[in-house]
């Protein structure tokens, strides 16, 4: 079925490669046009590069190709007034604003990460994701949707809360588990108007967050340097379906269900696209 969000804008964060081109191009596919932000810098206590001016550009082309208009502003989600503009910024030009896919993140770990680190995550991957529904609330009318981006690492306890994992994997289970508690409030205010607020938690997606020095070393304590063939051999313990980790297009499958009419019913989900990482930790909810 083609089309599935015909006509609509969708607001994007974290749009310049990753998840967030992916849910971009997805949602252009289907018909909508992209008002995308990124930070286009890097964060000091993050130890892995972000994504670059460049990057943001190349989603901007993409979204082109497929004949969709597309709005790009460098913006930091941590800037509440940042965030703002850029929204004005798209709705001014595109006219309107249905979809907000609040999918910025980082993911600061590692044992040499400062103190620093905890609040760089907190205010990236919930305080972000706050500022852009925020930001983005004004302009939304009935049959809106609002997708947030967590993390199975907000719904396990003992992921990247782990001690070891430094200050910086502390903050991002508390941010991610703090995007599951917005979702659900922010769904039940939001109901009455008809404006639905869902999340998707991914296990280990392949992108640059997963494919990078800090996270090798997580996966593969043992090793003084591990490689990405080394952390390859790890990265299947995380879920009991056989694979390392699912590809940006699978989230962005389920993040195009959210935004589409299709779930015109459905908020508050906490959409676990996890390959069932998160089992060992639920039961069926059978009685004993």
């Amino acid at each position: 079925m083609a089309g599935r969000v015909q006509g609509k804008v969708a607001f994007v964060t974290g749009a310049a490669r990753g998840q967030g081109r992916s849910h971009a191009l997805r949602l252009a596919a289907e018909g909508a046009d992209i008002i995308a932000i990124d930070i286009c810098e890097d964060i000091e206590t993050n130890h892995y590069p972000l994504a670059t001016t460049a990057d943001l550009e190349e989603t901007a082309r993409l979204v082109e190709k497929l004949d969709r208009r597309v709005v790009i502003v460098k913006a930091d989600v941590r800037e509440r007034s940042q965030v703002f503009d850029a929204v004005r910024r798209g709705v001014a030009e595109l006219g309107r604003l249905d979809i907000v896919v609040a999918n910025a993140g980082i993911c600061p770990l590692g044992g040499d990460v400062p103190p620093q680190g905890f609040l760089d995550a907190v205010s990236v991957d919930l305080i972000g994701v706050i500022n852009a529904v925020e930001a983005a609330f004004p302009h939304l009318t009935a049959g809106a949707s609002i997708i947030c981006t967590g993390s199975v690492a907000g719904l396990a306890p003992g992921g990247t809360d782990n001690p070891e994992n430094g200050p910086g994997g502390a903050g991002y289970s508390h941010a991610k588990r703090g995007v599951a508690r917005f979702v659900h409030d922010a769904a039940l205010q939001f109901a009455p108007h008809s404006i639905r607020v869902n999340a998707v938690h991914p296990t280990n997606v392949d992108t640059d967050m997963l494919q990078s020095a800090p996270m090798y070393k997580i996966f593969r304590p043992d090793l003084e340097n591990p490689t990405r063939e080394d952390a390859e051999l790890a990265f299947p313990a995380m879920q009991p379906m056989p694979i390392p980790y699912v590809e940006p297009g699978d989230i962005s499958n389920a993040v195009l269900f959210l935004a589409s009419d299709e779930s015109r019913y459905v908020t508050g989900l906490q959409l676990k696209v996890d390959a069932g990482a998160l089992l060992a930790g639920t039961n069926s909810g059978a009685p004993a």
